[in-house]
């Protein structure tokens, strides 16, 4: 990871930017990180042609499949993001950030390698195998219950805004608002078994986007 702050803008009195970019060979979540305890991505939209649309973005710091045929050891995830912010100060009372990020996920092999005589050695092999017994239709052009190319691979980003009013020292009032996109790498569709409260139906592998809005009171003594 490097890291760059500039200050001494001419902006205004105390505003900065800060810029960060990471790199990681078997340790996503020091790219990709969330409060959650697994910061893998599962989201819902709508679909032209489908019951609804999915997007997915598993998260891990390695694949490994045993046995004759398997991954020979744990095959390691590569990820690589870059953040930015800039911090303006209106006044000694109000400031306001807008901030950003790109990130990606990648695992070793080529789509669909599974199915095409590259076996199951690689994360993408084997992350597609396990896939596809519970996904019919991975690679079948026309089926019934859809048809797509299975890749793990993805990229998300965000672009935020952040004002602040700390009218008295150590209270704060602040609103953001965010906004993230996941840019998944599958194409297709196929039926999804029922989990609550979703049904039995088909599903149209797509980018998938989100909004948020938190409005928070900070009191530090």
């Amino acid at each position: 990871m490097v890291a760059l702050q500039i200050k001494n803008l001419p902006t205004g009195a105390g505003d900065d930017i800060k810029m960060d970019a990471s790199y990681s060979k078997g340790a996503t979540k020091y790219v990709i990180s969330t409060s959650a305890t697994s910061p893998s991505f599962a989201m819902f939209g709508g679909s032209s042609f489908a019951y609804q649309s999915v997007g997915f973005g598993a998260t891990s710091d390695g694949v490994f499949l045993p046995g004759p045929g398997g991954t020979n050891g744990i095959q390691l995830t590569t990820s690589w993001g870059v953040r930015g912010a800039f911090n303006h100060n209106w006044d000694p009372y109000w400031s306001t950030s807008l901030f950003g990020s790109y990130a990606g996920v990648r695992y070793d092999g080529s789509t669909n390698d599974n199915l095409t005589g590259a076996g199951l050695t690689t994360a993408k092999g084997a992350y597609c195998a396990a896939f596809a017994a519970s996904h019919p239709g991975q690679a079948l052009v026309g089926s019934a219950t859809g048809a797509y190319t299975c890749n793990p691979d993805y990229n998300v980003s965000q672009l935020g805004i952040l004002t602040r009013w700390t009218p008295v020292k150590n209270l704060t009032f602040s609103a953001e608002v965010d906004w993230f996109h996941l840019y998944q790498k599958m194409s297709g569709s196929s039926v999804f078994a029922a989990t609550a409260p979703q049904p039995t139906a088909l599903y149209e592998f797509k980018d998938q986007n989100t909004v948020t809005g938190e409005v928070r009171v900070q009191r530090n003594f």
